[in-house]
């Protein structure tokens, strides 16, 4: 049986999509980058802990958990889930008119294998008006966003250019997701009126 150690239900809608049943796992781990630490050593590190957490939470060492987890970042800066709109409000800011790179790192424990996949994406926003700034962060849809915006969502307004995996940019990216899946043999898919979980809005 596959696990999923997150809380955050995109995570859990894009892996549905694959069409392998999976058990979700609320986990939560400390994220918080190392002095010296690059922002890609980082973002592996933090999805192999929720991996490994979900284990001690199932208390099976042997488990097959999937951990994963994403982050902004600019100028070897990780921007990560704002505290508040005020805080959303400067990320936003400092995002406008420039392009950033969105990290996104899978990691598949399964038995005493780990396999781990890194999926780097450009993301290039507009030049935002503060006003339009102003209402997206007090709309509360940065509210748990890396970066302070959900691409899926009204911020995708912001975006003239994407180079990489949207799915990724989301917060799991599909296509390392597959391969990891199937390297550890499980089998992907695509019947799309039998998915083993459906994620409400």
């Amino acid at each position: 049986m596959l696990h999923l150690a997150s809380k955050s239900p995109r995570r859990r809608e894009l892996l549905a999509r694959l069409g392998i049943a999976f058990d979700p796992l609320d986990v939560e781990i400390p994220e918080q980058r190392a002095p010296g630490e690059s922002p890609h050593d980082y973002v592996r590190r933090v999805a192999t802990g929720k991996a490994a957490a979900g284990r001690v939470l199932l208390g099976d060492a042997g488990a097959m958990v999937l951990g994963s987890d994403t982050e902004v970042v600019l100028e070897d800066e990780v921007f990560g889930k704002p505290a508040d709109a005020a805080d959303a409000r400067g990320m936003l800011q400092r995002l406008s008119g420039r392009t950033h790179e969105v990290l996104s790192a899978v990691t598949l424990l399964a038995g005493g294998e780990a396999r781990q996949a890194l999926s780097i994406s450009q993301v290039t926003f507009a030049r935002l008006d503060p006003a339009l700034i102003e209402a997206y962060a007090a709309s509360g849809e940065p509210h748990g966003k890396a970066g302070g915006y959900a691409i899926q969502g009204a911020a995708e307004v912001f975006v003239t250019r994407l180079e990489g995996s949207f799915s990724g940019v989301m917060g799991l990216p599909l296509h390392e997701t597959a391969m990891l899946l199937r390297d550890a043999g499980l089998q992907i898919s695509f019947a799309m009126d039998d998915m083993p979980m459906k994620v409400p809005a």
